[in-house]
């Protein structure tokens, strides 16, 4: 739509809508482009509609003199900064500000916050299994599998779905690996290499377009 560098800003008729899934992606590209380590990671913002935390995906790379991974969002221009009164630094987010979805699990499994306010506001879409879902694609992510929001596969809950206790363990054991990605690599590679429940398929339904879709490959 436009020649010019991508630090050029746009006329508003030559933006091309994106959400936040796309904006992750081009930052955690670039990064990469650059030689430094960087992963896409799904997870909640709480800096959208507190209390509530949002469905959401940010980037998270390596700040090597500070040895720690920082979580960035690369979606946040000034006008959304100054719409949602936002004074952190987007490209060190707080922590507390952006839960991955393991984070979320983990705070929801231990009674530190409560699922109904994690999920989607303008769908009504909110609980556990909509965590569980999201904790599904940050394992896909982690493994360079960066899937839609609305793309459905393997163990994933259906829409208000209540978890049985064979289910709550199984996404605990996915929560424990993905927390830390780092300390279980090797893991979380194997996990999703081995389980077809967790592992991408050729083919995944569309619940936006409700129907089923092949993947480029």
């Amino acid at each position: 739509m436009d020649p010019n560098p991508l630090t050029v800003p746009r006329p508003v008729d030559k933006r091309l809508a994106s959400r936040c899934h796309q904006f992750t992606l081009m930052m955690v590209a670039m990064l990469r482009e650059q030689g430094i380590p960087a992963r896409a990671r799904c997870g909640f913002a709480a800096y959208f509609n507190p209390p509530r935390f949002e469905d959401h995906w940010a980037c998270e790379y390596w700040r090597a003199d500070e040895r720690r991974w920082i979580l960035a969002d690369a979606q946040l221009d000034e006008v959304w900064r100054t719409k949602l009164g936002i004074g952190f630094d987007n490209f060190d987010v707080p922590r507390g500000q952006f839960l991955t979805a393991p984070q979320a699990w983990d705070q929801c499994r231990r009674g530190a916050a409560d699922p109904a306010l994690f999920g989607i506001s303008f769908a009504q879409l909110y609980g556990l299994w909509f965590i569980a879902g999201n904790l599904l694609r940050d394992l896909a992510a982690l493994n360079a599998v960066e899937m839609l929001r609305w793309d459905v596969w393997g163990a994933q809950p259906q829409p208000d779905q209540h978890l049985d206790a064979e289910q709550v363990a199984f996404f605990d054991s996915i929560a424990a690996m993905t927390r830390y990605p780092g300390a279980a690599f090797e893991k979380i590679r194997s996990r999703y290499q081995s389980d077809e429940r967790v592992r991408v398929p050729a083919t995944v339904f569309n619940a936006l377009r409700n129907r089923s879709e092949q993947l480029a490959r």
